[in-house]
């Protein structure tokens, strides 16, 4: 059995193959659906070895679907894939066709659409070399656990994101802010869970490794999510498969224009969202929204130029009206942004923000900016109605060369003051809602906390000071990267 790093540069090692001829941002769309394809096949094997021990012999019973958890139509498999030495890449997208049709309710368009018979992009020989690559190993359960396997899923999709800049945020979401986005909404055995905006499924696969890690039952957890690209949403269902995940639904398709998870012909209602929506996107239908067939409109019509407030009205209306929660990672704009006031002022009416915490700085791949989490609830402890947690974390962060993380000592800080819903000097403040309303209904988290940066004059030492000055510089240097960001909308 391989070690889980012995896995992960066997895994990534397929990508060396690819350097040169492929964008780094494209290998995800050959190397995932490979690495499914040889994992479902060795699965199937293993599924058959089995069945036929517990037959005595018996290759019809061992066939049988119910021995399965997948069909693997004749010729489709990877061995019989690996035979082949020319066409290698109509081989491949046959095979990968033919597993979809014989699986329609599960597998149906899960290897994506990557062009695998353009040699330009793919010679034989190269797809050889790959196929020969991933043929080293068994990824069978007994080889390498679906736990294990996860793990190094979630390693590659890091590493693609490393590998390919700017193009990461699309599927990747920093895994210690999600880990806390997930400790604060405690998913319970049983209840759905959903992300508008799925990305790779991260947010979604963390609430059930959550109760796993806690030793509750995970797999009554009813898992949805909506992801628009479909090379992304693939991602995420393979991400749930490789983890062990089966009970989930991924839809493709616009959350905004097309919500695709419906009940009698409504929005339908969860129990916990988490979301990483795409920030202030320009492009999108606002004019259908102002007669949206789902009331996703309560608040107003959002700004053409700014799709924020299109998806936390989305959110809101998709929550379960007596227990429903969410948490969504938002820039800092949607909490102050004059454009969205009205709006804003009708969120804050509801009573349901619970919580606003702002995170610190490089969370974010190739990003300096700052995010906020904001926090609804639609049943507040009692001495929580009528008022709203402020949090500020800012400065809860561990700063890397491009990027930062959350250490498990600021999760458990944030995480202990959330549920506590309660004050700490110059970290946390409670505010009514009447008092927020009065602040030009301002969410911006350091209009109610004293920054604690700024040491007292008396007892501030120069080196203080001087470190604050130069503190000071760059959050000035981060505003203004983000003021300058938004203006260009």
């Amino acid at each position: 059995m391989m070690t889980l790093q012995e896995l992960e540069k066997y895994l990534w090692g397929a990508a060396t193959t690819l350097r040169g001829t492929i964008d780094a941002g494209d290998y995800k769309q050959y190397i995932f659906p490979l690495m499914f394809f040889k994992r479902i096949s060795d699965v199937y094997d293993e599924e058959f070895e089995n069945a036929l021990a517990e037959s005595e012999g018996d290759l019809e019973y061992a066939a049988f679907a119910e021995n399965h958890h997948f069909q693997i139509p004749e010729g489709a498999h990877w061995q019989d894939v690996r035979e082949v030495t020319s066409n290698v890449g109509m081989a491949l997208q046959n095979a990968m066709r033919a597993i979809e049709q014989a699986n329609p309710d599960t597998l149906d368009g899960i290897f994506g659409d990557a062009s695998w018979t353009n040699k330009d992009r793919l010679s034989d020989a190269m797809l050889i070399e790959l196929i020969e690559h991933y043929s080293l190993h068994k990824l069978n359960i007994k080889n390498v656990p679906d736990d294990k396997l996860g793990n190094a899923y979630e390693y590659l999709i890091k590493k693609f994101a490393d590998d390919s800049g700017h193009t990461a945020a699309e599927f990747y979401t920093n895994r210690t802010v999600v880990k806390l986005m997930t400790m604060i909404m405690d998913p319970q055995p049983g209840q759905s869970v959903y992300d508008p905006t799925c990305g790779s499924g991260g947010l979604l696969l963390n609430c059930a490794l959550h109760l796993k890690d806690e030793g509750k039952e995970y797999r009554t957890l009813k898992l949805y999510g909506q992801e628009i690209n479909l090379l992304t949403s693939a991602i995420a269902r393979m991400n749930m498969f490789m983890h062990g995940i089966e009970e989930f639904n991924i839809i493709r398709g616009d959350t905004l224009s097309n919500p695709g998870l419906l009940e009698k012909d409504e929005l339908k209602k969860f129990d916990v969202i988490l979301a990483n929506p795409p920030y202030s996107i320009s492009q999108w239908d606002n004019k259908s929204f102002e007669n949206d067939l789902f009331g996703r409109n309560m608040w107003g019509v959002t700004p053409a130029g700014c799709a924020d407030y299109a998806f936390q009205q989305h959110i809101h209306k998709s929550l379960d009206e007596k227990n429903g929660k969410s948490a969504i990672l938002w820039p800092h704009g949607i909490l102050f942004r004059e454009m969205e006031k009205e709006m804003r002022t009708e969120m804050i009416k509801t009573d349901t923000i619970e919580c606003v915490i702002a995170l610190g700085p490089n969370l974010f791949y190739n990003s300096p900016m700052e995010a906020s989490i904001l926090i609804c609830n639609n049943n507040k402890n009692l001495d929580a109605r009528g008022k709203i947690l402020f949090i500020d974390a800012l400065k809860e962060v561990k700063k890397e060369k491009n990027h930062s993380y959350l250490t498990e000592k600021h999760i458990e800080k944030i995480h202990k003051v959330y549920s506590s819903f309660s004050e700490v000097e110059a970290f946390s403040r409670i505010m009514t809602l009447q008092e927020v309303l009065d602040n030009d209904s301002n969410l911006k988290v350091s209009q109610y906390i004293r920054s604690s940066k700024i040491p007292d004059r008396d007892s501030a030492s120069l080196k203080q000071v001087y470190d604050n000055f130069i503190d000071s510089r760059e959050q000035l240097s981060i505003g203004m990267t983000n003021l300058i960001s938004e203006l260009r909308l």
